[in-house]
């Protein structure tokens, strides 16, 4: 399974959130993982306009803000694509079968559907609701240990 769209999110998070400058070694120790797959993520996002750099200033920073920054901007970056795309269909059913003949038409429609509405839950949420969703997390872990 790719995670790419997960370690984008968890990037930009970190960039949204902290009060320092990050480098590609930070955010991969966040991440889990290796700095120079983070670089490869770090340029997907950068290509989209999602995130940049400043001359003379080391780190990334948002082209906008967190609340403006779509689930569905990060998905088609990370992915490289204008769609939502996650299904696809076998190129060659046997035509002499009376399913081969008509699968692929049978199922385009269901999955043109479930894309489209992916894509609009996704253009409905933002990485705001990311890190919401954190602080939240955070703090019912505090409020549990507090009361153990």
């Amino acid at each position: 399974m790719d995670t790419k769209f997960s370690v984008a999110l968890h990037i930009l998070v970190m960039i949204a959130e902290s009060d320092r400058t990050l480098s590609s070694k930070d955010l991969a120790v966040s991440v889990g993982t290796n700095a120079s797959y983070i670089r490869k993520i770090i340029s997907l996002l950068k290509n989209a306009n999602l995130i940049e750099t400043h001359q003379g200033k080391p780190g990334y920073f948002l082209v906008k803000p967190a609340d403006r920054l779509s689930l569905l901007d990060v998905y088609l970056a990370v992915q490289e694509a204008s769609q939502v795309h996650l299904f696809n269909i076998h190129q060659n059913p046997n035509a002499a079968c009376p399913v081969g003949r008509y699968i692929q038409g049978a199922l385009s429609p269901a999955f043109q559907n479930i894309e489209a509405d992916l894509a609009n839950e996704l253009s409905q949420q933002s990485l705001s609701n990311i890190i919401d969703n954190l602080k939240q997390q955070a703090s019912e872990e505090k409020n549990e240990s507090s009361h153990s």
